[in-house]
């Protein structure tokens, strides 16, 4: 029997042959896919911070995976369009390495007509101070700000904008964050034995977009700084703090671009979108 590699804790495994991005095909597919049309409205409250500076280690690509192209597209490009297209954002700041600020402009966004402003902000070392740097860019005439992954690149405008309106339509939230439940049996595991099968119902798997109110999100920053806490995404600085963060049901196809399998989910999923909108265009 083969001995089963998970490329996620072997990520040298990512350079062999059967892992390769060049097997693939599916940047061939060159159709627009969706016609998103940018927006912005005379009075936006909400800005977003769109974070694009992991290394792509796991990725196994030189340079990284946010100009990695789907639909003759950068990735990068997939998710800032979806922002660009919900009127109530008046800002978008790209998180990214500073030295690949032009690189990043170059291919990403320059070429694409946004609507909305777009600044760019350093990357920190890990997510957190990535979020921070690009907080830093937000000035407090927006009540609101909303988080999200560069690499997920199938984010919906309707999507978006149903979390920031779940987050506005309940004064006694403080954020929103995109999940789905876990549908996976759940086990505790501690020193390679089973401890335990937990009810995986109250079990949600968090994505991005996170909408928090602009405030707060600072003050869980600066609490969390000052702490010296590190959290697993921008929900669990809210959290600690005793914040309450609502959940909004996302789909499963917001995936996040993290292993060339991925790159692969991806593309099928975009060929469907293209399909369905074809279809529907008949």
């Amino acid at each position: 029997m083969s001995k089963i590699i998970d490329p996620v804790f072997a990520p040298h495994v990512l350079h062999a042959p059967e892992f390769s991005l060049d097997d693939f095909d599916f940047d061939a597919l060159e159709q627009n896919v969706t016609e998103l049309k940018g927006k912005l409205d005379k009075k936006p409250k909400t800005a977003a911070i769109i974070l694009a500076g992991g290394t792509g280690e796991r990725f196994g690509k030189e340079g990284g995976k946010q100009l990695v192209e789907i639909a003759g597209k950068p990735i990068l490009t997939w998710s800032a369009e979806a922002f660009d297209a919900v009127g109530d954002i008046g800002l978008m700041v790209v998180v990214c390495p500073q030295e690949r600020h032009e690189e990043y402009l170059r291919h990403a966004i320059d070429p694409f007509p946004f609507v909305t402003p777009i600044v760019m902000a350093p990357a920190g070392s890990v997510r957190q101070e990535s979020a921070f740097s690009g907080l830093e860019y937000v000035s407090e005439d927006f009540e609101y700000v909303v988080l999200h992954d560069g690499a997920r690149p199938l984010v919906s405008p309707e999507l978006i904008l149903h979390t920031i309106n779940k987050l506005k339509g309940n004064i006694d939230c403080d954020g929103a964050v995109v999940a789905h439940p876990a549908i996976d049996t759940l086990k505790v595991v501690e020193n390679g034995v089973i401890m335990g099968t937990p009810d995986r119902r109250v079990f949600w798997n968090a994505q991005t977009p996170q909408a928090f109110r602009a405030g707060i999100y600072r003050r869980a920053h600066a609490s969390a700084l000052s702490d010296g806490f590190v959290g697993t995404d921008d929900s669990s600085l809210i959290e600690r703090m005793g914040g309450r963060v609502l959940v909004v049901e996302g789909k499963r196809d917001n995936i996040k671009l993290t292993v060339p399998e991925d790159y692969a989910l991806l593309a099928a999923a975009v060929r469907m979108l293209y399909l369905r909108t074809a279809k529907a265009n008949d």
